[in-house]
C-alpha cells in the first residue's frame, strides 16, 4: 500500500572521507533519534571544484532518513562531527512510500520516544 506522506518526512544525502567516518556520523544520528536509519553506501567516486581545482576522490555515502522537524538539529550534529570543512547535505522529501516505514521513520525519531 503506498502512501503519501505528510510532507514531513527527508531523505539526506551526506558524503564522508570513508567507512569510518559515515559510521560514526550515522551511530551518533540514530542513538540520539535525529535519524530513523542511515544507509551507507562504499566507494563512491566523486568528481567536484573544490578551491578553484577539479577534484577525483573516492568517498562513502549517507542515505539518511529523517523527519522536517528533526532537520534542524540533525544537521547541527553532522557539522560537529564531520571532518570536511563544508560538509555535502542535501535535503529531499519524501513523497510517497509505504506507510508502515513512513509510521516507523516517524516513531523512531520522535522526541517523545526517547
Amino acid at each position: 500500500m503506498l502512501f503519501t506522506g505528510m510532507n514531513n518526512e527527508l531523505i539526506i544525502f551526506v558524503t564522508a572521507s570513508g567507512n569510518e567516518e559515515a559510521s560514526r556520523i550515522a551511530s551518533a544520528l540514530v542513538e540520539e533519534r535525529l535519524a530513523a536509519c542511515v544507509n551507507i553506501v562504499s566507494n563512491i567516486e566523486s568528481v567536484y571544484r573544490w578551491q578553484g581545482k577539479v577534484t577525483l576522490d573516492t568517498e562513502t555515502l549517507m542515505i539518511i532518513k529523517t523527519t522536517d522537524e528533526r532537520y534542524a538539529e540533525l544537521e547541527r550534529r553532522i557539522k560537529e562531527l564531520h571532518t570536511y570543512t563544508t560538509p555535502e547535505i542535501v535535503a529531499l522529501k519524501i513523497e510517497r512510500g509505504s506507510k508502515g516505514y513512513l509510521d516507523w521513520l516517524r516513531e523512531s525519531t520522535s522526541e517523545e520516544n526517547v
